[in-house]
């Protein structure tokens, strides 16, 4: 990858574009199934560019509870896209809502005075709920409620690729309907950096404009676009982070640990006292983050089968957490 950053062709992408920069978004779009898509140096700027383009200030949002765009973007969807949001809650599962819920939380204001909702923001996977993935029948009835109630969409696919491998689909049947997808080339890919947002031409001709007002106008863009092509080729290997959180989730639930079951590379481990149990993994060499209600593990790239096994070995040496 840092040879390929180091060796990329490059131009300048405020005046007339870079052309690995634009091989990347061509790539990206043809792999989403839509016209075209922009990148940006970050996911929260590339869900921001998406609000912005969808919403009035005041405008209401849907959106499911603890999604991303409400709890890890420091508030941009209102700070600076002027949306109002509405949380759904998990009613179909972890990290979904049920397409009754929007339909209910969509309906008609009222009066001119009433706020008026625009938009469902969807995300798969659910980062929040621990890489939970959204099914492509369930994607397609979700979209299709929204559109009944004259929403638009958004999916925030920053782990798309996470979600079409533990399904093996096709990413594209993934933002079947949607109007606008962002996806992210450092989460499970391994690029140091860079997001993309996407759809149609005309949203992404927008984008351009948005993401200068936002401050991610570049210039030789193409020395970061380079990693995201070497990113790209790196997708098979998410079904191998898969399976390794998997055989986590079962090590420690063999110690007796209350684990949930994984969709994807995310290991949640619910406990009342997280602070504790990061604490007493780190004594042991682990290192794990806390995460709500409970402490959160993630197998990536750089976690080998033989890591595994370090984590569970010195895993035994920590008394299992209550829940």
């Amino acid at each position: 990858m840092r040879e390929a950053m180091a060796t990329a062709e490059v131009g300048d992408d405020v005046l007339d574009g870079d052309p690995t920069l634009a091989a990347l978004q061509a790539r990206v779009a043809d792999l989403l199934g839509v016209e075209a898509a922009l990148w940006t140096p970050t996911g929260c700027m590339a869900n921001t560019i998406a609000l912005m383009h969808h919403l009035t200030r005041g405008d209401r949002f849907l959106a499911p509870a603890h999604a991303h765009v409400l709890e890890a973007e420091l508030g941009t969807s209102a700070w600076l896209a002027g949306g109002l949001p509405v949380a759904l809650e998990h009613d179909a599962g972890p990290g979904r809502p049920t397409p009754a819920a929007v339909s209910a939380a969509a309906a008609p204001a009222g009066p001119y005075f009433a706020l008026r909702t625009t938009l469902l923001c969807l995300e798969n996977t659910h980062n929040g709920a621990g890489g939970a993935v959204t099914p492509v029948d369930e994607h397609r009835a979700l979209v299709a409620a929204a559109r009944d109630a004259g929403l638009a969409v958004h999916l925030d696919g920053a782990r798309i690729w996470h979600a079409a491998a533990a399904l093996d689909v096709p990413l594209a049947e993934l933002t079947a309907g949607v109007d606008t997808v962002s996806v992210c080339l450092s989460k499970g890919l391994g690029a140091p950096m860079g997001s993309l947002v996407a759809g149609s031409a005309a949203f992404v001709d927008e984008a351009w404009r948005l993401r200068k007002m936002l401050g991610g106008g570049i210039r030789q863009g193409g020395v970061v676009g380079a990693a995201g092509l070497v990113a790209l080729d790196q997708r098979d290997d998410l079904a191998g982070d898969h399976a390794r959180a998997a055989r986590l989730a079962a090590g420690l639930r063999a110690l007796g640990w209350p684990v949930i079951a994984p969709d994807t590379n995310i290991v949640l481990v619910p406990t009342d006292d997280p602070a504790t149990l990061v604490a007493a993994l780190l004594a042991e060499g682990v290192r794990a983050v806390p995460f709500g209600p409970g402490v959160r593990f993630v197998t990536h790239r750089d976690v080998g089968d033989d890591d595994l096994d370090a984590v569970l070995e010195r895993a035994a040496e920590v008394p299992a957490p209550s829940a």
